[in-house]
């Protein structure tokens, strides 16, 4: 049953930002049954990126938009928490609404993204939800204050990570860009955060597409950053990968620079309303990311592969974050059954604050 969200799709993203969370999130360390939550059972028996955790298992970066979403999600039994993408200056969000629910029957299909998806404000189950921030960021300033804050609150057993990515400008150099994505892994490794991950899954400079699809620019990025956050474990998020020889040639790129890959984010639709009119308002926005239910397949088929081309090339040294439409307990278990080495729920955590603890209940 969806629970009142954590973040409020009613609500703007600064409103969200100044008063979030709600539902679960704001009600401190408790069960359904109102009573306290102890997420520390014993040691931390599961090692993610050289830190000791309970569980792997968290939310990614998106909905815990500061330190007090953070919080909340550390108290309710996530234990890796993804601290929202942050860039190298301040940056403002797209225009409200942010989120809406599309109407989807069964997968959403690469075949099926082409073609145009209706969504509204009615939330049901199976879940599926198409989001559109622009990736906002508050000054440096206020966000490195607010991640060392992040930072000190997870527990025993639980990791904060910081999420970052460089920023497209207008008449903007290839190595101004690389630029900027160093310059925002320099101010991220000074938040002290143990694990970093950059956000490759966002527009590149120069073409249509996602940075992890030129895989170029990739490495040219993961040098630079690499250079910049010293022997600090890096996680490199991407999109869905088609190719088996571009996914390969990732993971080789993944394994000078990095320790671990989450895929996936979402997959590009264009989304309407019920009239046929572009649903979210504004330029460059018929077209936006979808996650939940219906995105389920393409993490898990990431992960398989993944699975596959690590085993065969590094021997398991790059880890593999399963990322996409796990809504329920049983989608984690399905998700490291397949090879993922942790997993995370975004749209699911959203809308259930409880699923980390139901997925501690089944271990």
């Amino acid at each position: 049953m969806l629970q009142v969200p954590f973040y409020d799709p009613n609500k703007s993203y600064e409103e969200n930002y100044d008063k979030g969370p709600f539902g679960g999130f704001a009600e401190g360390p408790e069960r359904t049954s109102g009573e306290p939550f102890d997420y520390a059972q014993g040691e931390p028996r599961f090692n993610f990126l050289g830190q000791k955790v309970y569980t792997p298992f968290g939310i990614p970066a998106g909905p815990l938009v500061n330190a007090k979403f953070c919080k909340a999600a550390f108290e309710k039994g996530f234990d890796i928490c993804v601290y929202k993408t942050v860039r190298s200056s301040s940056f403002p969000c797209h225009p409200f609404p942010n989120i809406l629910a599309v109407k989807l029957e069964g997968d959403l299909t690469l075949e099926k993204a082409q073609t145009k998806l209706v969504a509204d404000n009615n939330y049901s189950e199976p879940l599926s939800i198409t989001n559109s921030f622009g990736v906002p960021s508050k000054d440096p300033l206020v966000w490195q204050e607010d991640v060392k804050k992040a930072v000190s609150y997870a527990g025993p057993g639980q990791v904060l990570v910081l999420s970052f990515m460089g920023t497209v400008r207008e008449n903007q150099t290839e190595d101004e860009f690389i630029a900027d994505y160093a310059l925002a892994a320099k101010l991220s490794f000074e938040t002290g955060a143990k694990i970093l991950e950059t956000n490759l899954s966002c527009p590149n400079i120069g073409n249509e597409g996602l940075v992890c699809y030129n895989l170029d620019m990739t490495e040219k990025v993961l040098a630079a950053i690499r250079k910049e956050i010293a022997d600090t474990p890096l996680i490199v998020k991407v999109g869905y990968y088609k190719d088996d020889e571009d996914l390969q040639k990732l993971v080789s790129i993944v394994g000078k620079y990095g320790q671990a890959v989450a895929a996936i984010n979402t997959i590009s639709a264009e989304v309407v309303d019920n009239n046929g009119n572009q649903a979210l308002p504004g330029k460059n926005r018929l077209r936006s990311g979808v996650c939940g239910a219906g995105i389920k397949w393409a993490g898990l088929d990431m992960v398989r592969r993944l699975k596959k081309v690590t085993g065969d090339r590094l021997q398991g040294t790059v880890k593999i974050i399963g990322v996409g439409g796990v809504t329920k307990a049983e989608d984690y278990f399905e998700y490291m059954e397949n090879g993922a080495d942790a997993v995370m729920s975004a749209t699911g955590a959203m809308w259930n604050p409880f699923l980390a603890q139901e997925i501690k209940q089944k271990l």
